[in-house]
C-alpha cells in the first residue's frame, strides 16, 4: 500500500522542528532531526541493547565496564573466572592517554582506575574498543614490569632486618577451616589431602618426593613453610614482613556446591578484618607490610553484582593495601602476585631435585603431542573441541588425548607418566585462564603449548621468564578459533634441536623454581617456589 506524504509543513511542525533544532544546540542539524525522529520504544530497545552487551562492576572504589565483542575474545574479559561463563572485565579506560597515571597501578597499595567514555556510535565502537584493549593491555605489562623490579637476586639467608612476623589467629580462620575437610566438596573426601602438612598421601612410583597434592592447598603448604622460615621473630617490633595465614581459599571452597547467602559467604572474611583492626601492626602501616597467601584464584574474592559465586574478601577497602599471594592474579591489580599452582612433586633436598633432572632430561619422548583435559561444551568459545579434533585426525602417534571426564586425572601418576614420554603438552584455558597442567608439564620437562596470554605470561613475572619464547610456543587461539592453523602441523615444523634447547632450560633453569619442597626441605644450590616468593617479599618491603 502507497503512502503519500505531504510536502507542505503545517505551522505546528514547523516550531516542532524550530524546537527540536534549539535543543541540538552545536551538533549537527540534520543528524538530531533525525533522532528526533526515531520512535520513543525503538529507541529503548536499543538501549537495552547497549546495556544488555555490556557487564558494569562496581566494587569497592572499582568500576568495571566489559562489553560482549569478538575483538575481546583473547582478553581476560571473556575466559576468567573459576564459575563456566562468569565474565570478568578490563578496566573501564577514563583517560585517554597510555601513560603510567592511567595505569590501574598500585600507589601505596591503591588500585587507580583507568576509564574512558564507551563509544556507541556504530561506525567508531570497535576503534573505540580497540584503543581500550591497547591501553589495558599496556598496563598489564607496566604493572608486570614493575612486580619484576622487586625481584630479589640474592640468595643470602641474611635475617637483619629480615624479620617474618605470623599472626596467630583464632583456629576459626585456618585449622578449623581444613577439621571440615570431609564436607569441603560434595564428591571428594578432602581429608586425604591435608595429610603430610598438606602435601598429600605418598605416591611411591613415582618417587620418595612424589604425592596426592591438590590444586587447593597452596594456603596450609604456605603456612606449614613459613613457621619454620628462618627469618621468623617473635616479637612483631622486629618484623619487616607481616603473614596473616587465613585459609580464604578453603574458606569459600567450603560454600562453592552449598545453596547459601551472600551474607553466609562473607561472614568469615568480615571478621577476620575485624580482628585485624585490632592490632597493632595492621593500624600503623594500614596492612601495607602484611601478605595473605590464597590457594583458589583472584576472581573467587571478587564477586560480580548479581553473581552467586565467590566472595567479596579481596574488593574490601581494607584489603586493597596488604599483598596478595594466588595461583591466579587479577592482571590489572599491582598487589596481586601470581605464584605457581602446587604440584605434585615436594623435594626434601638438592639431590631429589637434581635426581629428577637427570631422570626426565633422558626420557624417551615417543609421543610428538598429547592433552590431558576434557572439553568445555558450555562454553562456546572454548577450544578445546576444535583442539581434539586436530590431535585425533593427526595420524598414528603424533596427538595423545588423555579424557579426565573419565576419572583418568583425578591421581597424577597418569598425567606425569604422559608428560614425560611427550615433546609437547596442549594447554588450553579452562574455566579460567590459567592451569595447574601448565606446571604439571613443565615439572615433566613438556614444553606447554599456550593459547592465551593470561595462561602464564601475565601471571607469574617471580617465577617465569619475560622471555617467553625459552619455555614455550605461543599459538594465538583467535587463530585456532578460526581454523586458521592447524596446531598438530605446526609443532611438527619446530626444530629438533629448538626442541632439545627449550627442554633443558625448563629443566635445568626453571623447574626448581616451580616445584615447593615439602616442610622440612633444606636447599643450597636451588630456590624453590616458596623461597623466591618470600626473598622477593622481603626484598620488596625492604625497598618500602
Amino acid at each position: 500500500m502507497a503512502i503519500s506524504v505531504s510536502k507542505r509543513k503545517n505551522r505546528a511542525t514547523r516550531k516542532s522542528e524550530e524546537r527540536q533544532d534549539s535543543r541540538c544546540g552545536f551538533f549537527n542539524t540534520l543528524l538530531c532531526r533525525v533522532i528526533f525522529r526515531v520512535p520513543a520504544v525503538i529507541l529503548l530497545f536499543v538501549l537495552i541493547f547497549l546495556w544488555s552487551s555490556s557487564t558494569t562492576i562496581i566494587s569497592g572504589n572499582m568500576v568495571h565496564v566489559c562489553v560482549s565483542s569478538r575483538k575481546l575474545n583473547n582478553l581476560y574479559c571473556l575466559s576468567a573466572g573459576a564459575q563456566p561463563n562468569l565474565e570478568i572485565s578490563l578496566p573501564v579506560i577514563r583517560n585517554s592517554s597510555a601513560s603510567s597515571e592511567a595505569m590501574p597501578g598500585a600507589i601505596n597499595g591503591d588500585t587507580k582506575e583507568i576509564v574512558k567514555p564507551v563509544a556507541v556510535v556504530t561506525n567508531t565502537f570497535d576503534d573505540a574498543q580497540d584503543d581500550e584493549v591497547a591501553i589495558a593491555m599496556k598496563s598489564v605489562e607496566e604493572q608486570l614490569e614493575m612486580q619484576r623490579s622487586w625481584i630479589s637476586h640474592s640468595n643470602d639467608q641474611n635475617c637483619n632486618e629480615r624479620g617474618i612476623f605470623v599472626y596467630d589467629l583464632p583456629p576459626k580462620f585456618n585449622r578449623d577451616l581444613v577439621s571440615q575437610c570431609n564436607d569441603m566438596i560434595p564428591w571428594t573426601d578432602f581429608c586425604r589431602y591435608f595429610t603430610n602438612d598438606a602435601m598429600g598421601e605418598p605416591i611411591p612410583k613415582l618417587g620418595k618426593s612424589w604425592y596426592q597434592t591438590h590444586q587447593y592447598s597452596l594456603e596450609p603448604i604456605f603456612h606449614s613453610r613459613v613457621l619454620k622460615h628462618p627469618c621468623r621473630v617473635y616479637n612483631e617490633n622486629e618484623a619487616k614482613l607481616f603473614y596473616v595465614p587465613f585459609y580464604g581459599g578453603l574458606d569459600i571452597l567450603r560454600w562453592h556446591f552449598k545453596n547459601v547467602t551472600d551474607d553466609v559467604k562473607d561472614t568469615l572474611a568480615s571478621e577476620l578484618m575485624k580482628w585485624l583492626q585490632q592490632q597493632r601492626p595492621w593500624l600503623k602501616n594500614s596492612g601495607k607490610d602484611h601478605v595473605f597467601v590464597l590457594g583458589k584464584i583472584s576472581w573467587d574474592f571478587r564477586r560480580n553484582r548479581g553473581s552467586k559465586w565467590g566472595n567479596q574478601f579481596l574488593e574490601l577497602d581494607q584489603m586493597q593495601n596488604p599483598m596478595k599471594i594466588l595461583i591466579e592474579r587479577q592482571p590489572w591489580h599491582a598487589n596481586d602476585i601470581g605464584v605457581p599452582h602446587p604440584t605434585s612433586f615436594h623435594p626434601h633436598s638438592d639431590d631429589d631435585i637434581i635426581s629428577w633432572q637427570q631422570r626426565i632430561i633422558v626420557s624417551r619422548r615417543k609421543r610428538l603431542v598429547s592433552f590431558a583435559g576434557a572439553t568445555r561444551p558450555e562454553l562456546p568459545d572454548n577450544i578445546r573441541t576444535l583442539l581434539l579434533d586436530q590431535c585425533n585426525s593427526a595420524g598414528e602417534g603424533k596427538c595423545h588425548f588423555l579424557d579426565c571426564r573419565s576419572g583418568q586425572c583425578t591421581g597424577p601418576e597418569t598425567v606425569i607418566e604422559l608428560f614425560t614420554e611427550s615433546e609437547f603438552c596442549l594447554q588450553p584455558p579452562g574455566d579460567s585462564p590459567t592451569r595447574k597442567s601448565l606446571f604439571d608439564s613443565l615439572v615433566a620437562g613438556c614444553i606447554p603449548v599456550l593459547f592465551d596470554p593470561f595462561t602464564a605470561y601475565y601471571q607469574y613475572p617471580w617465577h617465569l621468564p619475560e622471555d617467553r619464547s625459552k619455555f614455550s610456543v605461543f599459538v594465538d587461539q583467535e587463530e585456532v578459533r578460526q581454523r586458521k592453523v592447524n596446531v598438530v602441523e605446526r609443532l611438527m615444523k619446530v626444530p629438533v634441536q629448538e626442541r632439545e634447547d627449550m627442554r633443558s632450560y625448563i629443566v635445568y633453569e626453571l623447574l626448581p623454581g616451580l616445584v615447593y619442597g615439602n616442610s622440612d626441605s633444606r636447599f643450597s644450590k636451588f630456590q624453590d617456589a616458596f623461597t623466591i616468593t618470600m626473598n622477593n617479599l622481603l626484598e620488596r618491603m625492604t625497598r618500602l
